[in-house]
C-alpha cells in the first residue's frame, strides 16, 4: 500500500482506550453521535479529553441524520475538525454543516458505485464508500472492491467496509482516489475498546502513513494552545510573526526524516541516551517499595536540559536562524543551550538573573569557556523570572534573525507543547527499561521536581491518564508554603497571564506577579507550565510543596545511601517519597532531573 494512504479509528468511547489509539498514530478517529450504535457517545462525549489529542490527529464526528442544528452545536462545542454523515443527509445539509467543519459524506456501496456522487461533489470535502446494509453507518462486512477501479472522480475517498487486520492488496490500481482506510469493529475487543496492537501491525504491514512518530500518547493542547483553560499565546504584536513561524513548522519539522534522524542520532551519540534507570536498593528498603532512579543527571552537561535543547537547536536550524537567545536560572539550561550553540557554530546569549549568577558559578564558568554571550539582569528578583522577561525583550528588538530557545514547557503556544515533547523521551524511555527489568511498562508512581515543568513533563507524558499511574510533581516550598517565601505555585497560585501564557502563578489580588523563594535556583520561579496547571486542575496528576530544609537533608541522605549527589531541584523529589506510605510491591520511579555539583556551595553553606 502506498504510503501516503491514511487511517481512520472510528467508534472510540473510553478516555484512556483513546490515548492507546492515538499512540499508534492515526490521521483520524471517529467518534458516533448515533443511540442506536452500541459505540454512541453522545452521553460520555464529555468525558473524553479530546484536547489531549495532537493537532494533527484529526477529530471527527459521525452522525446519521442528526438534525442540523444540533449537529452544528456538537461540531462547535466540541471541536470537531470533520463530520462523517451517514444517513441520507441532502446535498444542502452537507453544504451547511461544511460552515463549521470538514464533511465526509459516507454512500453504502453494493454493486456498482452510488449514482448521485456527482450531487454531492462540491459540497464535501472527502467521499467515504462503505457496504450497503439494513443498518445506518458500518456493517463489519465487506464490498467488492474491483468496483472502485471503475472511480474516475477528482474527490478523494475514505474506504470503510469489514476491512480487518487481514486486509491487503496486490493491484493499487484497483483503488484510484483512496486517500484513508477506515477501521472500526473488527480492531476491537468488545464494541468500542480498539486493540492497538493489532492497529499498530495493521499500519506497519501496509506502510499506511502515520501522523507522528514522536509522542502520541500524553498531554497535548488544542489548535490555539491551550490545556483546557491553560495556555494559549499572549504576546505583543510585534511577537506575533515569529510565534506564528514557529506554531506553523514546529510539528511538520518534528516529523521530518532529516530532524528525525538527527535528533535520534543526537541523542544517542551526544547527550548519551537512553540514560540509565537504576534500582536504587538502600533508598527502596527506606520507603518500603521498589525504587528506580531515571538518571538524567548521566546526561551531557549533567541534566535533562539538553534533551530539549538539541532538539530546537535543529529546529532553529530549520528556521535559518542566525542566532540564539535563552533564559536560565540554575544555568543547565543556559550550559545546555551555549553547548549545543558551540557543536552547531551558532551564536549564543544566555539571559541569567544577578543572584542566579552568584549561586550558580559554575554552570556561570561553564557557559563562559563554550563561547556565550552572559548578560547578567538586575531587575526584580533578578532571577529566572527576570531573565525570561529580559530575553522577551530582546527578542522583540530582534525577530528576524533570533531565535529564543526556552528551556521549560512555559511561554506562549507552541512553546510549551515543543518542549514537552521534546522531553518526553524520558518517559519513552522509562517504558521500555520498566518492561525490561520488571515485566511490566507502567510503575505506580513516578515522582519529578517542578518549576517551569521540562523534567516533570517528560517524565510524567506516557503516562499521563493511563489509570494506572499517580503522577507526582514535587514545588519548592521554600521557607513554607504558606510563610510568604515560596516558589509552589500549584499549592499557593491563582489562574494569570505570565510569559505569554496563562496558567497558574503566585500574585497579589489585583494581578500583580510576586516574588518567589526556593534555595533551588532552578525551582525559584513564580509559575508553572499550563501543561502541569491542567493536569492539575483535571486530577491527572497531583502536585505537593516541599521546604528548603527537607530537600536540603534529602540531598545529603541520598548522595551518602545511593552515592549519587543530585540537583537541588531533585532533591525536592526525593524528599517527597517521605511524604508516602508504599507497599512492598509498589514501582516508584523517581526522576532525577540533574547533578549536584552545580549546588555544593549552597550544599557546603548548609551543612556547614
Amino acid at each position: 500500500m502506498k504510503n501516503n494512504i491514511k487511517l481512520k479509528v472510528c467508534g472510540i468511547r473510553s478516555p484512556a482506550n483513546m490515548m492507546e489509539v492515538a499512540s499508534a498514530g492515526p490521521s483520524y478517529m471517529g467518534f458516533i453521535f448515533f443511540e442506536h450504535s452500541p459505540r454512541d457517545v453522545s452521553r460520555t462525549i464529555a468525558q473524553l479529553p479530546l484536547e489531549q489529542l495532537p493537532e494533527h490527529i484529526k477529530r471527527v464526528a459521525v452522525m446519521v441524520n442528526k438534525p442540523l442544528d444540533k449537529a452544528r452545536e456538537i461540531v462547535k462545542k466540541f471541536k470537531f475538525d470533520l463530520v462523517q454523515l451517514h444517513g441520507n443527509e441532502s446535498p444542502e445539509y452537507c453544504k451547511s454543516i461544511r460552515k463549521e467543519a470538514g464533511v465526509i459524506k459516507a454512500f453504502a456501496v453494493s454493486d456498482h458505485l452510488p449514482d448521485e456522487l456527482e450531487e454531492y461533489f462540491d459540497c464535501c470535502d472527502y467521499y467515504l464508500f462503505d457496504t450497503k446494509s439494513d443498518m445506518a453507518g458500518g456493517s463489519g462486512k465487506s464490498f467488492d472492491h474491483s468496483i472502485l477501479a471503475r472511480y474516475t472522480l477528482e474527490k478523494k475517498y475514505f474506504l470503510g467496509g469489514g476491512i480487518g487486520p487481514d486486509f491487503k492488496t496486490d493491484d493499487e490500481s484497483l483503488y484510484p482516489g483512496l486517500c484513508a482506510l477506515d477501521i472500526n469493529s473488527r480492531f476491537e475487543t468488545s464494541p468500542g475498546e480498539k486493540d492497538v496492537s493489532l492497529i499498530k501491525n495493521f499500519m506497519q504491514n501496509l506502510e499506511l502513513n502515520k501522523t507522528s512518530s514522536i509522542n502520541l500518547s500524553g498531554c497535548f493542547p488544542d489548535k490555539e494552545g491551550f490545556y483546557g483553560k491553560f495556555g494559549g499565546a499572549y504576546i505583543p504584536e510585534m511577537l506575533y510573526p515569529n510565534i506564528d513561524e514557529l506554531r506553523k513548522n514546529y510539528i511538520e519539522v518534528l516529523e521530518s526524516e532529516q530532524f528525525k534522524y538527527d535528533f535520534k542520532n543526537l541523542l544517542k551519540d551526544y547527550v548519551g541516551r537512553p540514560t540509565a534507570l537504576y534500582y536504587a536498593g538502600n533508598l527502596s528498603e527506606k520507603t518500603g517499595a521498589r525504587v528506580y532512579v531515571k538518571r538524567e543527571d548521566l546526561c551531557h552537561t549533567g541534566a535533562h536540559k539538553l534533551n530539549n535543547v538539541v532538539g530546537q537547536a535543529l529546529f532553529a536550524k530549520q528556521l535559518k536562524k542566525k542566532k540564539i537567545i535563552a533564559e536560565t536560572g540554575a544555568g543547565q539550561h543556559g550550559v545546555a543551550t551555549a553547548t549545543v550553540c558551540a557543536l552547531l557554530g551558532i551564536p549564543c546569549t544566555v539571559f541569567m538573573g544577578s543572584k542566579d549568577i552568584l549561586r550558580q558559578q559554575p554552570n556561570v564558568l561553564r557557559m563562559k569557556m563554550l563561547g556565550a554571550e552572559l548578560v547578567p539582569v538586575e531587575s526584580g528578583s533578578k532571577t529566572l523570572k527576570d531573565a525570561t522577561n529580559e530575553a522577551i525583550r530582546h527578542w522583540i528588538n530582534h525577530p528576524e534573525e533570533t531565535y529564543y530557545l526556552i528551556g521549560s514547557t512555559i511561554g506562549p503556544h507552541p512553546y510549551p507543547d515543543l518542549v514537552a515533547r521534546l522531553q518526553s523521551v524520558i518517559s519513552e524511555e522509562i517504558k521500555k527499561q520498566l518492561l525490561e527489568k520488571e515485566g511490566r511498562e507502567d510503575p505506580d508512581y513516578v515522582f519529578a521536581c517542578a518549576g517551569g515543568g521540562s523534567n516533570a513533563a517528560g517524565a510524567f507524558f506516557h503516562f499521563i491518564g493511563n489509570g494506572k499511574t499517580r503522577l507526582i510533581g514535587v514545588e519548592a516550598g521554600g521557607e513554607g508554603a504558606d510563610s510568604g517565601k515560596t516558589a509552589a505555585t500549584i499549592y499557593k497560585g491563582t489562574p494569570g497571564i505570565i510569559h505569554g501564557c496563562k496558567t497558574l502563578l503566585l500574585q497579589t489580588s489585583d494581578g500583580q506577579v510576586t516574588e518567589a523563594h526556593s534555595v533551588s535556583a532552578g525551582l525559584d520561579y513564580p509559575g508553572i507550565g499550563p501543561m502541569h496547571a491542567y493536569l492539575h486542575n483535571s486530577k491527572l496528576a497531583e502536585y505537593i510543596p516541599v521546604n528548603d530544609k527537607e530537600a536540603l537533608d534529602a540531598a545529603m541522605s541520598f548522595s551518602r545511601a545511593e552515592g549519587i549527589i543530585p540537583a537541588l531541584e531533585s532533591a525536592h523529589a526525593i524528599a517527597a517519597l517521605d511524604k508516602f506510605t508504599f507497599s512492598p510491591d509498589d514501582l516508584v520511579v523517581l526522576c532525577l532531573s540533574g547533578r549536584g555539583d552545580k549546588d555544593l556551595q549552597t550544599y557546603e553553606k548548609h551543612y556547614s
